[in-house]
């Protein structure tokens, strides 16, 4: 029977809770002085008429926000564990007396989210962030290779509680195991007790972290110190995501001041999983990263799903061949009229002709510059030939000599023509100043413009970029679109934020410096001799052009996180990035993103089985290839910590039809709550059993988008029946529930998914594998493997 709370306050539990307490007071007390400090922070006046000052403050207040949400967010959970080492300098000295202990001084190094010092001269360790790498024992130790741990301890809390100890003896009598507390670690071995503790318990909308359970390969990874392209690799249920994300917090513990300036950038396959991982990285003490979907890299557009576009689409946008298309779509904007264009200005006649215009593209084409910084050249150019042409008919010598205008004379007339609005409109139409926006809406609304930009493909491909349904707009996005408009913004040469700030930034010196040289002037030549004995007050150009505002435009970037500015900034050079379901992306998502990595710092995660996008990745190589050739590494993750063996049978059959190269990763556990079947008109029996089997866990219901309608009313009303005390029931398409774990799984018709594209089985195989405990097959067709 299990062991009541009251009776397992056992001498184990008792000491740690003291220690926990005692943890607990550092943490309060060091937050209490954060919030006093960020309160006399808010109070403090800073003079307008010193931008540096308002700036400090702000800095300030920034930082005290930071740290606070660090130590909220470790609050909860804030030890895990600790280890008894061999340390010729320990700092926190114990004797090894115990069990099977031989007397030996060791080091007790205590395990957690953050790191916690005495606050005295000594600065005493309290607490060791687990990313330290005087932690790493804690991960790495094995009875065959201790690493001079002598005993690790797991320690479970609820809030402020500490719950259960479980210890491993790891040198001399290692056949001692002691798990002590209420619901301690099943099994008889403390680490692998600890893991089936974090994959039986129940799921939720929010990912939780392993921090507590991080085992050797997956630590491996963690601490990787290849400085390139790291792949992680691995079948569902083995960890990739958790591993990311903690890879996530130790880069940026390791290299702190590096990526606190350039930020993190992590990729997700959807919202729903975004959202579902937010909440760990607070928890292993860590903020600050930015989150974002294939479809939301790309600032200031909203997108659809990626199965709002048809297969045909998906795989013609995501294709690199799109390079070749975007590129003449931009070229096709730069015309040549057909017949000269005439002007009148000043009562005299010039003519732009079709072969000016041409020898003004050629010019501004060669200059290689994008498209909207190469339009200067062009109206250079052509305003060069407009000149030439007037200057030709005014400056005519009737005798016959050379031309009769002077060189200034010519100058005058060039500036006198850049600045007629007729010739410039007719310019702008020529060579107009392009948004991706505008260029794509175009393409897609236009079968002239898609014959013309695609006039090398196939029927096939250019009617899968026509929209003609009427629904294009600037606005209207899906997710293949992104990357689309992202290569867009390079071919026409849109600058980011920090370039544009550059520039707004030179412009204001420079208008600082002439209101400067007005005010000099004036101050030179005013009498300033008072007979009241008073001072001449002494403008300055920051008086004219207001201070106030100054500070304030400079407050506004400051007080912006690292992750706020990055988000924003569609050129922002991110120090690393990883992607998650890194398999769905095409060839045209993968320049999007490498673009946002130029140091080709990142770690990519994902298994090609699972691969669902008709333009997703077959294999690393040729994904990889044109970005880093063969300069990056392959890590394996080789246990399924989620799936029961009864399920992964099921997931393995598949495998072997989508993936056969692939290894199958071993399980963890024999089942769960068991694989069953159904036939479609007992779906509402089938829903309501396995959301009774969750408990107050997840209940995943998968199926084809056809049917999610109907599943949502159906789900709606099983919830209202169960009532309280019973999770949610979340209803979902393949895509949707990528990368997410529930307790238990319904897939309804899986025949349907296999149907439904040229990956159909590969979303089977993610579908099957989301269960951590039980999975239900409801079908009245074949099922597919």
């Amino acid at each position: 029977m299990p062991t009541s709370p009251a009776s397992s306050v056992t001498p184990e539990v008792s000491a740690e809770q003291d220690r926990l307490d005692e943890l607990l007071t550092v943490v309060d007390a060091t937050r209490q002085r954060l919030t006093d400090r960020a309160r006399a922070v808010q109070r403090r006046t800073a003079d307008i008429d010193h931008p540096q000052a308002l700036l400090e403050r702000d800095h300030e207040s920034y930082e005290i926000s930071r740290r606070l949400d660090e130590y909220s967010a470790a609050e909860i959970g804030l030890f895990f564990g600790r280890i008894d080492v061999e340390d010729d300098e320990p700092e926190n000295p114990v004797t090894d007396d115990g069990p099977g202990g031989d007397g030996t001084v060791l080091d007790r190094r205590y395990i957690g989210r953050i790191g916690l010092h005495e606050d005295d001269e000594e600065m005493r360790t309290l607490l060791m962030d687990w990313r330290a790498p005087l932690a790493r024992p804690f991960y790495l130790a094995t009875t065959l290779h201790p690493e001079g741990v002598h005993l690790r301890r797991h320690i479970r809390t609820s809030g402020r509680r500490v719950t259960a100890v479980a210890d491993e003896r790891l040198t001399g009598d290692t056949g001692v195991d002691d798990v002590t507390g209420a619901g301690a670690a099943e099994g008889s071995v403390a680490q692998e007790g600890a893991l089936l503790h974090a994959v039986n318990r129940a799921r939720s909308r929010h990912m939780t972290d392993i921090v507590d359970t991080i085992v050797a390969e997956q630590d491996r990874i963690i601490r990787e110190t290849h400085r390139g392209v790291t792949v992680v690799q691995g079948g569902p249920g083995t960890g990739k995501t958790a591993v990311a994300l903690h890879r996530t917090a130790y880069l940026l513990y390791t290299w702190r001041e590096q990526l606190e300036r350039t930020g993190v950038l992590i990729i997700g396959p959807n919202p729903r999983f975004l959202n579902y991982i937010s909440q760990v990285l607070p928890s292993l003490g860590e903020t600050g990263v930015v989150l974002a979907t294939p479809g939301t890299l790309y600032p200031g557009i909203t997108t659809r799903p990626m199965s709002a576009e048809p297969l045909s689409s998906q795989e013609v946008k995501g294709s690199v061949e799109m390079v070749t298309i975007l590129t003449a779509a931009v070229r096709d904007r730069q015309q040549v009229p057909d017949e000269p264009v005439t002007f009148l200005i000043d009562g005299v006649t010039i003519h732009l002709t079709p072969a000016m215009v041409k020898a003004a593209r050629t010019t501004a084409r060669r200059s290689r510059k994008p498209h909207n910084q190469a339009r200067e050249r062009f109206v250079a150019s052509a305003l060069d030939r407009l000149r030439d042409a007037m200057a030709d008919k005014i400056g005519t010598d009737p005798l016959g000599g050379k031309n009769l205008l002077s060189a200034a004379d010519r100058a005058q007339l060039r500036e006198d023509l850049a600045g007629e609005n007729q010739i410039l409109d007719v310019l702008d139409e020529l060579w107009p100043r392009l948004t991706p926006e505008e260029v794509l809406a175009g393409l897609y609304g236009s079968r002239e413009a898609v014959d013309s930009a695609a006039v090398d493909y196939d029927d096939l491909t250019r009617e899968a970029l026509l929209r003609i349904d009427g629904t294009v707009s600037p606005d209207d996005w899906t997710e293949a679109d992104a990357p689309l408009l992202d290569e867009l913004a390079e071919i026409l040469g849109i600058v980011g934020v920090e370039e544009a700030e550059a520039e707004e930034q030179k412009r204001w010196k420079a208008q600082v410096e002439e209101a400067q040289e007005a005010l000099d002037i004036l101050t030179g030549s005013a009498y300033q001799d008072l007979d009241d004995g008073t001072d001449a007050e002494i403008l300055m150009a920051y008086d004219v052009i207001d201070a106030e505002q100054l500070a304030e435009r400079q407050r506004v970037r400051d007080t912006m996180s690292t992750a706020e500015r990055a988000a924003a900034d569609r050129t922002w050079a991110f120090g690393h990035v990883i992607v998650d379901e890194a398999q769905e992306l095409s060839e045209m998502a993968w320049r999007m993103v490498f673009r946002r990595a130029p140091n080709r710092w990142m770690t990519l995660v994902g298994d090609p089985a699972q691969t669902g996008s008709p333009a997703g990745v077959e294999s690393w190589t040729d994904a990889l290839s044109p970005f880093v050739k063969d300069r990056w590494r392959l890590h394996e993750l080789t246990v399924n910590y989620r799936t029961p063996a009864d399920i992964a049978e099921i997931a393995t059959a598949i495998q072997a039809i989508v993936a056969p190269d692939q290894a199958v990763p071993s399980c963890l556990r024999e089942t769960g709550t068991g694989v069953r079947e159904g036939d479609l008109a007992d779906l509402e029996d089938a829903v309501r059993q396995a959301a009774q089997q969750a408990g107050e866990g997840l209940t995943g219901l998968i199926a084809v988008p056809a049917r999610l309608d109907a599943l949502e009313r159906l789900a709606g009303q099983i919830t209202a029946e169960l009532g309280e005390g019973h999770g949610e029931i979340v209803v979902s398409d393949v895509n949707g529930a990528k990368g997410l774990e529930f307790d238990e799984v319904v897939l309804v018709e899986p025949s349907e998914i296999d149907a439904a594209s040229p990956q159909g089985l590969n979303d089977v195989y993610v579908a099957v594998t989301r269960a951590t405990q039980g999975l239900t097959l409801v079908h009245d067709a074949d099922l597919p493997w």
